[in-house]
């Protein structure tokens, strides 16, 4: 096979491949889709950024490898033992050295400079709107509004026709669920009760641990009212699987109708969390 011939085989190859995978990278708005390849569709700037900084890596990776595997295959052809019976001896060249030493590195810079920007970006909490505490148990939420007179209330995972009913997604959907106002910056503290959970929601670019003693911050600013979904992001026992995340992003005007709501409602809520699980069914 010539050498014109295998490059035409890889060209097709590529352009079948990305034309198919077309569709599949429709990405999610609030939840995973069912064939989706790429990521959820980004709320939030952050989320938006990693997209970006994750498309432009994953294009330069792929130009990378297909300059090394048509390199590769021009030196299968090009010096195999019946096309070049007569080896070469040379063992050393300075300007081919150099190149590949110094190539790595600017390669290595293009991307380092985009990447401090993120997480800089990601890790730097800007003057917040409001302060939302969440506190991981096996296996369910708790959150704590310190702005709003410090009420707090629990949320766990709804059984599976109680989703349904809900119109949850299955595994997804919680009895409660934290509301924030769109538009707004909203602080995070994390923190656990007993083991490391991970408070993660995927459309806003934020995953971080829950580690009992240690208090946690992350930031995120929606971007876009609707229901976002997330779930416990690290391994924590049994139940591990359902500890879903139900994040609804609001208007101010119902987020304020909700935290006048939510006054009223939860801060007379006594009831032991523990308490609370015992009376959950069991997990199948």
């Amino acid at each position: 096979m010539s050498l014109n011939k295998i490059f035409s085989t890889v060209a097709v190859f590529m352009v079948t491949l990305l034309s198919g995978a077309a569709a599949a990278l429709a990405d999610g708005i609030y939840k995973a889709k069912p064939d989706q390849l790429g990521f959820m569709e980004p709320a939030t700037e952050v989320m938006r950024d990693i997209v970006s900084f994750h498309n432009g890596l994953l294009i330069m990776c792929i130009g990378v490898t297909l300059f090394v595997m048509v390199l590769m295959i021009y030196i299968f052809i090009k010096f195999n033992a019946k096309a070049n019976p007569t080896p070469s001896k040379t063992t050393h060249h300075t300007g081919l050295e150099v190149v590949w030493t110094i190539l790595p590195i600017v390669i290595l810079l293009i991307i380092a400079v985009p990447s401090f920007r993120l997480l800089y970006l990601s890790d730097v909490i800007p003057e917040a709107d409001l302060t939302v505490k969440v506190v991981g148990s096996q296996w369910y939420w708790s959150y704590e509004y310190p702005d709003h007179d410090d009420f707090s209330f629990d949320s766990i995972m709804l059984s599976d026709e109680e989703a349904a009913a809900a119109g949850h997604p299955r595994l997804l959907g919680t009895d409660t669920h934290m509301v924030v106002p769109v538009n707004k910056t909203v602080r995070m503290i994390i923190t656990a009760n007993d083991v490391i959970h991970a408070w993660a929601i995927p459309a806003f670019g934020v995953k971080i641990d829950a580690v009992p003693g240690k208090l946690n911050e992350t930031w995120f600013r929606a971007e876009r009212e609707g229901m976002y979904y997330g779930q416990c992001s690290e391994l924590c026992g049994k139940d591990h699987g359902f500890m879903p995340i139900m994040v609804e992003v609001v208007s101010e005007e119902k987020y304020n109708a909700w935290i006048a709501m939510a006054r009223e409602e939860y801060a007379t809520n006594k009831t032991d969390n523990l308490t609370r699980v015992a009376m959950l069914p069991a997990q199948q």
